[in-house]
This record gives C-alpha cells, sequence and structure tokens, in this order.
C-alpha cells in the first residue's frame, strides 16, 4: 500500500510572533515562520518529517513550501529521508494550505493509494495514532483524527470578542476537535480538491473538501490532546515540556 504524507508548509505564520527561526533565514518580516522555529535546536518541520519518516506504513513524503525556500528546506531534509521505501520531495506551495495540498497533491505519484495530510506545526503525533488513521482510511476511505472536547461549548451570536451572547449549549457527545493526521484513499481526496476548486469552495481542512461529497463519510479515529498545534509564542513553552517527556520516554 503507498502511502503519502503531505505537509503544508507554506504559511506565513501571522499568529506568531517574531521569534528564533532556522538556519538559512526562512523567515518573514514581522513574523516568525513557526514551521521553521527552532525546538530544541532543530526547525519544528524536521521534527514533524521524523514522526512520519519512522512510520513503516509511509513510504513518501511531499512537503510544500514557498518558492524561494525550497532549496533551503531541501538542504535541511536531506538526510531525513533515510529508511523511506520512496523519498522525501519539496515542491512549491500556495498562498494558502488548501492551494498547498492542491500543490502537493499534484506532484504524487500516480500509483499513491492512500493520502495523509498533516499539519507541519503538529510535531507530537504519535505513530500508534499514525497507524491507527491509515488503517482506517484504506478500509473505509476516509478517516481524520479528532479528540473529545472537555470544555462545555456554547453556540453565541455577535462579536467573538466581546459582546457576545449565549444562545445554546453544544452537547459534547455529538462534537469532535478536530486534529490532523487527515487521511483519505486517493481518488477520494482527488475528487474532494476537483469539487472545491470547481466550486469556489475553501474549507478549512481537507475534511472539509471531502465532506462535500455525498457518498464519502468519514470515520474518526481517538487522537490525543499532546498533538499540539503551535499556532502561537505561548505554544513554544508546551512544546518544549512535551519534548523533553518524549526524550524521557525513550
Amino acid at each position: 500500500m503507498k502511502t503519502a504524507v503531505i505537509l503544508p508548509a507554506a504559511g506565513l505564520g501571522t499568529r506568531m510572533q517574531r521569534g528564533v527561526v532556522s538556519q538559512g533565514g526562512a523567515e518573514t518580516t514581522g513574523t516568525s515562520r513557526k514551521q521553521f522555529m527552532l525546538l530544541e535546536g532543530e526547525p519544528i518541520l524536521v521534527h514533524t518529517v521524523r514522526k512520519f519518516v519512522a512510520c513503516p506504513l509511509v513510504t513518501d513524503i511531499v512537503v510544500a513550501v514557498r518558492e524561494e525556500e525550497i532549496e533551503t528546506v531541501e538542504k535541511m531534509l536531506a538526510r531525513e529521508g533515510r529508511g523511506l521505501l520512496g523519498a522525501i520531495r519539496v515542491v512549491t506551495g500556495g498562498n494558502s494550505r488548501q492551494e498547498s495540498v492542491e500543490k502537493a497533491f499534484a506532484a504524487l505519484d500516480p500509483d499513491t493509494e492512500i493520502v495523509c495530510v498533516h499539519d507541519a506545526v503538529r510535531p507530537f503525533i504519535d505513530l500508534d495514532t499514525i497507524s491507527r488513521v491509515i488503517r482506517e482510511a484504506a478500509a473505509t476511505g476516509a478517516a481524520i483524527v479528532g479528540i473529545v472536547p472537555v470544555d462545555t461549548v456554547k453556540q453565541v451570536s455577535g462579536a467573538q470578542a466581546g459582546g457576545a451572547k449565549v444562545r445554546a449549549t453544544i452537547s459534547r457527545e455529538r462534537l469532535v476537535l478536530a486534529q490532523t493526521p487527515q487521511v483519505f484513499r486517493y481518488d477520494v481526496l482527488r475528487r474532494g480538491i476537483e469539487a472545491a476548486k470547481r466550486d469556489g469552495f475553501t474549507g478549512t481542512d481537507e475534511s472539509s473538501l471531502v465532506e462535500r461529497l455525498e457518498e464519502t463519510e468519514i470515520s474518526v479515529v481517538l487522537g490525543s490532546e499532546r498533538n499540539i498545534k503551535i499556532t502561537r509564542p505561548g505554544d513554544m513553552d508546551l512544546a518544549r515540556l512535551l519534548f523533553e517527556q518524549e526524550v524521557a520516554r525513550h
């Protein structure tokens, strides 16, 4: 089963304040490119790539970055692909996550059977979860990782930042917080991407593209609260703690 992983890593990281970045000058004025920020001396992107290289079900990895970063990222990842049956490739991404995934998908080998899309800034995904969601997608056609919210969820009206009014309490039994990986059979994701492009639809994740295909149901594989997405400056403090715990376990 040929399984390719897409890592969209072309984002500008506007929610992350300017900070320490990796070698190669992968930095945008006024922001810190979170995927290149250093976590214990290595770019976050490298930590994420290593998780998928270590999974025996993964054969290929495609990383989508900004065009001017391709050479730098290729050098950064040059030694990380050992153990893969296929290769790590770096391609030009787009101005949005959806466009980056679309471009990376177009670069996949035509005999790819399973496509796994993962946030480049979720470096704490564990190998068991990767394997479980890939196997579920292979069996059913589509599967995502998600966790059940622990906080009470309120539906509101009005401005979210001040002035909002509570309209209802939503049962947590019918809710999950979507994470990545999000995994699909090749033809399922292809149809989702093509339909979104044809209809001018922009989704927040790949699942939202596939959800529009009425004949396709998406399974949910239980994930972990450790599988954080590093988005804001404060997330780096938690990331360092999680990294220390991960190293201690091994």
